[in-house]
């Protein structure tokens, strides 16, 4: 048996993360498996404990890094654009579109996580809770200095995304993409 060097094995927990985060957010935490996880990294479930205490330290540290890619994407959308008002159009365009829609895997985390870290919080898992409001915290923060206003901007951008998930196959999805941006859109005006 082959010993892994510290470089393989920092490079395969940062694999690991990066595949659940994406995992997570497409199939939920309850859908994804110790081993459908460790396979798409080509490891073995015994590479994955070598690396974590348990599943639910996974989900803290894929939440964390699904929320950082988000804040590195919000960082680059404001230093393409004259303005955070002009940055924060362009997010509502891309987060309120099809492709969001249809890509959960790679899409907003405040989103992807939030039903199974709602149920988190009855299961005991309290540290997956903690990461994923800071992140939810830092996502209306950078959507207005004014509090009520980002709390409902990404409430707004939030629901209507999980609700045209929901209903991807039907016209209303379409309909609710629509109506949120227009609203968020003259919100922000």
């Amino acid at each position: 048996m082959s010993r892994v060097s510290r470089a393989q094995a920092e490079e395969n927990r940062a694999g690991i993360v990066a595949a659940a985060a994406r995992l997570f957010r497409e199939r939920g935490i309850q859908g994804v498996s110790l081993t459908d996880l460790t396979k798409s990294v080509g490891l073995t479930n015994g590479g994955f404990y070598k690396q974590f205490a348990s599943k639910e330290a996974l989900v803290t540290e894929a939440a964390a890094q699904a929320f950082n890619d988000r804040d590195s994407y919000l960082a680059g959308l404001d230093e393409g654009h004259p303005g955070r008002p002009d940055a924060r159009r362009a997010m509502v365009e891309e987060y309120l579109s099809p492709e969001h829609r249809d890509d959960p895997g790679t899409g907003c985390p405040s989103a992807g996580f939030a039903g199974d870290l709602a149920q988190a919080a009855y299961d005991g898992n309290v540290t997956s809770q903690r990461t994923y409001a800071d992140g939810v915290r830092r996502f209306v923060d950078w959507m207005t200095e004014d509090g009520d206003e980002g709390l409902v901007a990404t409430c707004t951008l939030v629901g209507a995304i999980l609700l045209a998930r929901a209903t991807s196959s039907t016209e209303l999805s379409e309909e609710i993409l629509q109506a949120a941006r227009r609203s968020i859109t003259d919100s922000l005006s």
